[in-house]
């Protein structure tokens, strides 16, 4: 940690001593004062330690436990008993939670008193410190940033009826209530087989709402939450239940407070570079692997949605109040853990229309799987042959009729080719959540739910199908399997941008040909974005594998670092999609597309569930294509050609040159000739007023038009005149944010002051993509654009994204 630089995200949790295996989380949504108050219990189990010394192993992802078991993950919300908390107080009052209209008094409940904050986080009087060499206490270290801890106690896993049988068989005779509290006893229901998973939700639902059993001492700093019990020495020991109180602020970088497009108050976890650890205090290294069950309240105009493997069913609590309860079974990192709570209605198809989850007629055999135990569709015939899952839209009430003709017909096509290519879906079901304008991105995918800016709701269905075509790749990619070291973003991004292309091409039913094609036009553009982006980025942030052989390793506690983690502008960067998309390419065209993708679902079948490293996917690759080592293509020269080295690949340049001869790249350069040729007439000043529209192509391709575009931008003048034949011809206002980024670009360059509202329009409704136009519009020094991006930088800044008010700041001032 000393090597820890302003730019870097610390990994802080103690994931070699003891593990997370399970998060029951139970929260209040209070609108009024932007505060998610509540506690999660954690249900922990130690590492096996050598000797009683903390001793950390490698992880390997091939590294498997018994094989999974199938069972659908389906559970009724009767099954569960209903939500019910215990605070710390002997009198088992309810701890304060901040419900709307409500007045928050958590304060009165910390009982050690004189709390201190420290960056943001409460800690209490009597804490423990981990830099006191004389305190031999083991202490617990969770991820926690932005976060008011109120207390942390143990919780009384012996006061629930009906688990006695799963706890700890080997207590002694005169087992004491301290020996029974002391320690983990609850082996037994970490450890029960995937096919009594509801059994195992009901005790963990049962024991998260068990009583104290008594205060633990706890401390934090900038970065982390850290919590002992006296006299406790080993990880073995520790309590094996620990609950947390607490409240998010204001400010958390986790949790974004806003209102949707309708102006209703809504509030959504946002992907930010700290992840969830504003959210709740977690162990936030992907190797801390974990199932989840979350209970949030809300008032009962609200919908909750979340990462769930169940649809969940609002249940009344008190008047006004409604509670939603979710719960997963596959074990993730809880970065992936996503919660939004809103107005969101629901975009469905008509009555009199029905929506057919389609199964493949072929039964295939059961596989064996390599992961830890839990319920996994990858060994279930059933969900083998599942073509579509069920799936949802959710969207603020003035996008549903746009969410019901665009996004509801294609969804089930990009399900569909998705499945034709990778197999089974990794995960039940499906929400998409059309989120506020301010988010910082087209996409983010989360199990059982993807983000969607509404910019890809603009234009025709091109831009909008490939988005949910990445998004979807992701959860193959980013989130079933999942990278070990967050420095190799290459392997979650450069999947999905390379699967977005070919569920792209399955989903529009594409010729071979056609696929090719378009395929091709789309590298062309890719190539020309990397090199443009390339030329304005620092070297070291252009290097797929920054740790170089040191990749994956963690300190002997399994704290480690995620290297420029914390760099605003690198959220902005497309260098690892596409860097890490060009490779897949490259080694597609190697071994032949045919032979590359029965390989990839091969490779999905053996590594689902883990966390993997670039070596691991390498390594099989070439043990399954030996005939590359014989044609000089090694892991070795992998590494050192694209993942280990800054700028472009010698191979990229060499085959980037032939797209300028495709079809459609060739279509374009005639257009963009014709449009030379126009502007030259009209900088001549010509007076006779001729139609030029029957000139050009009016139905080009969405790509095809960017790439136009794109070469436009690299004449020095473009008159005014051509300007707006330009607008007129191509009808740029209806077309997809892609084509219109492109198009605000030449009206900022060319100081094209009748097209300013498109550019104000840009930036103030497609957040997601207008950041770096704020540059252009300062890069001219005049006034006027200048004083169009402070206008309405100051109108969106309240509710932009932090790393974007910086990025954009930067630009301004």
């Amino acid at each position: 940690m000393a090597e820890l630089s302003a730019d870097d995200l610390p990994l802080m949790a103690n994931t070699s001593h003891i593990l997370v295996k399970h998060y029951a989380v139970d929260l209040d949504v209070c609108f009024d004062s932007q505060i998610i108050t509540g506690n999660i219990v954690l249900f922990l189990e130690p590492k096996r330690l050598e000797k009683e010394s903390f001793v950390t192993k490698e992880f390997s992802p091939s590294q498997s436990s018994e094989t999974c078991q199938s069972g659908k993950n389906e559970i009724n919300q009767s099954d569960v008993p209903p939500p019910r908390t215990y605070s710390s107080d002997s009198r088992n009052k309810d701890p304060a939670v901040c419900i709307s209209g409500e007045r928050d008094t958590s304060a009165m409940y910390d009982h050690h008193g004189n709390r201190k904050q420290a960056s943001g986080i409460t800690s209490s009087e009597n804490s423990c410190d981990r830099r006191n060499h004389g305190n031999e206490d083991f202490v617990l270290v969770l991820d926690c940033c932005d976060l008011s801890v109120l207390k942390v106690e143990e919780v009384d896993v012996a006061a629930v009826s009906g688990v006695e049988k799963h706890l700890c068989s080997a207590r002694p005779s005169h087992g004491s209530k301290e020996q029974i509290n002391s320690g983990n006893q609850m082996s037994e229901i970490l450890a029960l087989p995937a096919s009594q998973w509801k059994e195992q939700l009901s005790y963990y639902t049962q024991l998260s709402q068990a009583p104290r059993y008594g205060d633990l001492v706890f401390s934090t700093d900038t970065w982390s939450l850290q919590i002992s019990k006296t006299g406790i020495k080993v990880p073995a020991n520790f309590p094996s239940a620990v609950r947390i109180w607490y409240r998010t602020t204001a400010d958390g970088r986790s949790v974004k407070w806003t209102t949707d497009q309708s102006g209703r108050p809504c509030v959504y976890t946002i992907g930010s570079p700290i992840n969830n650890r504003a959210l709740f205090p977690c162990q936030d290294p992907p190797v801390a692997m974990s199932t989840w069950q979350a209970t949030v309240r809300a008032a009962d105009k609200f919908v909750v949605l979340m990462s769930g493997e169940n649809i969940s069913a609002p249940m009344q609590c008190h008047e006004g109040l409604y509670s939603w309860f979710y719960y997963v079974t596959m074990p993730m990192p809880a970065s992936t853990f996503t919660i939004a709570v809103g107005c969101w209605e629901e975009a469905k198809e008509p009555s009199n229309v029905t929506t057919n989850v389609l199964t493949n007629t072929c039964r295939l055999q059961s596989q064996e799987c390599r992961h830890m135990e839990y319920p996994c569709r990858f060994s279930s015939p059933e969900s083998q042959v599942e073509v579509i899952i069920p799936h949802r839209i959710f969207a603020p009430h003035g996008l549903l009729k746009r969410c019901k003709e665009l996004l509801l017909p294609l969804l089930p096509q990009c399900l569909a080719a998705a499945h034709a290519v990778l197999g089974t879906h990794p995960f039940s079901r499906l929400d998409i959540l059309i989120v506020p304008p301010n988010f910082s991105s087209l996409g983010m995918a989360s199990p059982h739910i993807i983000y969607l800016s509404q910019s890809v709701l603009s234009g025709s269905n091109h831009l909008c199908m490939a988005r949910v075509c990445h998004e979807i790749a992701h959860a193959w990619f980013g989130l079933v399997i999942g990278a070990r070291d967050w420095t190799e973003e290459w392997i979650s991004e450069g999947f999905a941008t390379h699967l977005e292309d070919v569920f792209l091409s399955k989903a529009q039913k594409l010729t071979q040909k056609e696929a090719n094609e378009q395929q091709e036009l789309k590298a062309l553009l890719r190539c020309r974005r990397l090199k443009d982006e390339l030329r304005n980025t620092e070297e070291e942030l252009q290097v797929l594998r920054p740790h170089g052989e040191n990749t994956g390793e963690v300190s002997d506690s399994g704290a480690s670092i995620v290297k420029h983690g914390l760099n605003a502008e690198k959220i902005f960067m497309q260098v690892h999609y596409l860097k890490g998309y060009f490779l897949l390419h490259f080694l597609a065209n190697k071994v032949g597309e045919e032979n590359y993708f029965s390989f990839l679902r091969k490779f999905v079948i053996v590594f689902h569930g883990q966390l993997i490293l670039s070596k691991d996917f390498l390594h099989m690759l070439f043990e399954n294509f030996p005939e590359q080592n014989r044609l000089g293509l090694t892991v070795e020269s992998i590494y050192q050609l694209w993942l280990d080295a800054p700028g472009i690949p010698k191979p990229l340049l060499e085959e980037s040159q032939t797209w300028e001869e495709n079809r459609l790249v060739q279509q374009v350069n005639e257009e963009v000739s014709k449009w030379f040729r126009l502007n030259q007439k009209n900088r001549k000043g010509s007076k006779r007023k001729r139609k030029h529209s029957k000139e050009f192509d009016e139905k080009i391709l969405p790509d095809q038009l960017v790439l136009l575009l794109e070469r436009l931008l690299e004449e020095k003048t473009i008159c005014p005149k051509t300007l707006y034949c330009l607008e007129k011809t191509y009808n740029l206002h209806d077309h997809d944010a892609e084509v219109r980024h492109r198009w605000c670009e030449l009206v900022v360059k060319h100081k094209y002051t009748a097209a300013y509202k498109d550019v104000e329009t840009f930036l103030l409704q497609d957040q997601a993509m207008g950041v770096y136009l704020y540059g252009e519009l300062m890069v001219n020094e005049d006034p006027r654009q200048q004083e169009l991006a402070h206008k309405c930088f100051a109108a969106v800044r309240d509710h932009m994204d932090v790393s974007c008010v910086k990025v954009v700041g930067e630009m301004l001032f």
